[in-house]
C-alpha cells in the first residue's frame, strides 16, 4: 500500500509498505478521505507539536473516513463507511471513569507520537472509535467531523446561552465551525476576524455578524460594534498569541475566553493585568470528548454546514502540493484522497 511518512521538518516521502492486519477490537480500514490540520502544519513545518517532537518517520493525518473492509465486530460489517475518532482512550484510568476520555492518562492519537495517522491507503483501528456515516455524506463530509468535535466541545465549555454576543478570532476550518455552532447556541451577534479575505468571506456567509481583517485595529472595532461593553465569550482559533490578547481585550468583565488554537512556540500569553481585572474565566480546549454522534446528527439534520469548509482536494500522492497549499493558507479545509 502507499504510505506518506514525515522524515523531518519539511521532509514528507511516499512509501510502499504491507498492508497491515488488525488485531482483536480492530477492524481494518480502507481511508477514504484525510484532512490536512492545523496541528499537521506543525508537525510538517516544525517537526514537532508543543511538547512532542519528532521521534521517527511519522504518518500525519488525524481526521479521516473510511470504509471498513475486515472486521471481527458485528456493529460494523464489510462495506460500512465510517468516520474515525483519531483518538483511543483507555477507558480505564480515573479521568476516562470520570468522563473526561480527551484527557486520558494513556491516550494514544492518530498521528502523533508512536501512533500512526491515516495518510495512508489502509489501517487498523479499534472498533469502538468508528462511527457509521449516512449514505448521503461524502468521504470528505465525514473528515470534517472531527473539526466539528472539537467545536462542539468549545461551545460547551463556553457556556453559551441564547442571546450573547461571541468573538470568533481566526476563521479556518474549526473557527467557521465554532462559529456555527455558536450561532446554533443562539449568539445574537457574532464578530469574526482572520488575516486572510477568503476566510472573512467564509464567515459572513457562515452566519457572521461582522467580519474584521486582523492587523491591529479589530480589538478597537469589536469594542466599537458592542458599544464598549465586549464579548461575553470570545472563542481564539487562530493559535496566535495577538489572537489570544485581543480575546482577552474584547471580552467583556466576566466573560469567558475559550483558547482552541495550539501555539507553534508552545507558550500563550495575555495581559494578566486585564484578565483579572475583568475577572475573566479561561477555558483551554483539549481536542473533543463524546461528540461524534452529535456531529453525526447536527450534519445529516442539515444544521451545520461542513460542505462550504472543504475547498481543495488532490490525490494523496499529491501530498507535497496539498501541504504547500494548506501551509500558505491558500483554502480553508485541504483534503487528501487515499483512493485516488
Amino acid at each position: 500500500m502507499k504510505v506518506v511518512r514525515l522524515h523531518g521538518p519539511g521532509d514528507m516521502r511516499l512509501h510502499e509498505e504491507q498492508k497491515p492486519s488488525p488485531v482483536a477490537g480492530e477492524v481494518l480500514l480502507k481511508v477514504g478521505s484525510i484532512g490536512i490540520c492545523a496541528s499537521d502544519l506543525h508537525w510538517f513545518c516544525e517537526g514537532s507539536i508543543g511538547d512532542a517532537t519528532l521521534r521517527r518517520p511519522l504518518v500525519l493525518g488525524h481526521e479521516f473516513s473510511a470504509t471498513v473492509v475486515d472486521t471481527g465486530d458485528p456493529k460494523l460489517p464489510v462495506g460500512t463507511r465510517v468516520a474515525v475518532d483519531p483518538a483511543i482512550p483507555c477507558e480505564q484510568c480515573e479521568f476516562c471513569q470520570h468522563g473526561h476520555p480527551n484527557l486520558c492518562s494513556n491516550l494514544r492519537f492518530a498521528g502523533h507520537g508512536q501512533v500512526d495517522g491515516a495518510q495512508r491507503e489502509y489501517m487498523p483501528w479499534p472498533g469502538r472509535c468508528c462511527f457509521p456515516i449516512p449514505d448521503a455524506f461524502s468521504d470528505a463530509d465525514g473528515v470534517v467531523l472531527e473539526p466539528l468535535g472539537i467545536a462542539i466541545h468549545a461551545v460547551n465549555l463556553a457556556h453559551m446561552q441564547p442571546g450573547m454576543a461571541v468573538g470568533v478570532y481566526g476563521c479556518g476550518p474549526i473557527g467557521l465551525l465554532a462559529l456555527q455552532m455558536a450561532r446554533l447556541a443562539g449568539a445574537a451577534a457574532i464578530y469574526a476576524t482572520d488575516l486572510y479575505p477568503h476566510r472573512l468571506e467564509a464567515a459572513r456567509s457562515m452566519g457572521a455578524t461582522a467580519v474584521f481583517q486582523a492587523g491591529g485595529e479589530e480589538a478597537a472595532q469589536i469594542l466599537a460594534a458592542t458599544k464598549g461593553r465586549g464579548v461575553d465569550v470570545a472563542f481564539e482559533a487562530a493559535g496566535e498569541n495577538p489572537a489570544v490578547e485581543m480575546a482577552v481585550n474584547t471580552s467583556k468583565p466576566g466573560g469567558r475566553v475559550v483558547l482552541i488554537g495550539i501555539p507553534s512556540d508552545d507558550r500563550v500569553s495575555f495581559s494578566a493585568s486585564i484578565a483579572r481585572r475583568k475577572g475573566l474565566t479561561i477555558a483551554m480546549v483539549r481536542r473533543m470528548k463524546l461528540t461524534y454522534p452529535r456531529a453525526i446528527d447536527l450534519v445529516a439534520k442539515g444544521l451545520v454546514d461542513v460542505r462550504s469548509v472543504v475547498t481543495h482536494t488532490f490525490p494523496l500522492s499529491a501530498f507535497s502540493q496539498a501541504f504547500e497549499v494548506a501551509v500558505k493558507r491558500e483554502g480553508i479545509k485541504i483534503i487528501l484522497e487515499a483512493g485516488s
